[in-house]
């Protein structure tokens, strides 16, 4: 059995209402959490304190928002032996970020798509490789939302695919991303999902999105999540069994007690997978 960083349900941890909401008390269902670095870093004690009475409590796992591993600017080495830092300080079990870059001569505050070619294949991956040695952990690669379409020497499947070969990182798998762009880029969302490196998954994230029009969505993160994506998560988890998956909501956030309804969704569409597999192997009750 592949074993996980974290198991079960998650749900993002975010600073202001919910945080302490969370504080007052800490909902059994939320099985890890998850924070970006970057927010965290700079903080004073009293925060950090804040932080650490949940990490104490609850597994916790790092996404980042700035390594920028595609940009054209030199890797910033500094920061991620920060990252390494905290990681250590508050006992993260994974650091995962996102397949784009969102700098060049200072912060360009969006996360951009990195050309799909064989150059960018081979520059990515080296990028990945020096934050891997920095850490001396491998690294999750998160598959991208995108809306402008870089240079297609290949397909989009090919170079996530060939950048976390070549990287030897694992994979963060978001699974709105991959719905959001089957729309805007008119391709089989489940056919792009079921090419992926399952093996590599070490972890996932659900969310919702906005939808400007039927032939463009954007990935907001600020909405509950439709119908077509918990579908596309329930063929994640048939293809590649259960995984670790995180509820993300970075707007328009809800009552605690409603974002719960989500993570329990998770639990549901996992502990279904796990009964079919007791079942099959004859390790039911």
């Amino acid at each position: 059995m592949k074993s996980y960083p974290v198991n079960g349900a998650g749900l993002g941890f975010r600073r202001g209402q919910l945080m302490t909401e969370m504080e007052e008390s800490l909902p059994a269902s939320i099985d890890f959490m998850e924070v970006a670095p970057e927010n965290w870093i700079p903080m004073g004690k009293s925060l950090t304190d804040r932080l650490r009475a949940f990490t104490e409590r609850v597994p916790f796992v790092t996404h980042g928002l700035s390594l920028s591993i595609g940009g054209p600017s030199p890797l910033d080495t500094d920061f991620v032996k920060e990252v390494g830092q905290f990681m250590k300080q508050h006992d993260m079990r994974c650091y995962s970020e996102h397949l784009s870059y969102c700098s060049d001569n200072g912060h360009l505050y969006d996360l951009l798509p990195i050309p799909f070619t064989e150059e960018a294949v081979h520059y990515v991956a080296d990028r990945i490789r020096t934050v891997q040695d920095i850490l001396e952990q491998k690294i999750a690669m998160e598959n991208v939302s995108f809306y402008a379409m870089p240079s297609t020497e290949l397909s989009e499947i090919e170079f996530v695919n060939a950048v976390i070969e070549e990287a030897d990182c694992n994979l963060h798998i978001d699974i709105n991303n991959i719905y959001v762009n089957s729309i805007n880029h008119k391709y089989d969302a489940v056919d792009f999902l079921k090419q992926l490196p399952g093996e590599r998954i070490v972890y996932g994230h659900i969310a919702g999105h906005y939808e400007e029009a039927e032939d463009l969505v954007v990935d907001t993160h600020g909405a509950d999540i439709i119908e077509s994506v918990w579908d596309l998560l329930d063929v994640a988890y048939q293809e590649f069994g259960v995984f670790p998956t995180l509820v993300e909501r970075d707007f328009n956030i809800p009552p605690l007690a409603e974002l719960i309804q989500e993570v329990e969704k998770v639990k549901e569409y996992q502990e279904k997978y796990e009964t079919v597999k007791a079942t099959a192997t004859g390790t039911s009750g």
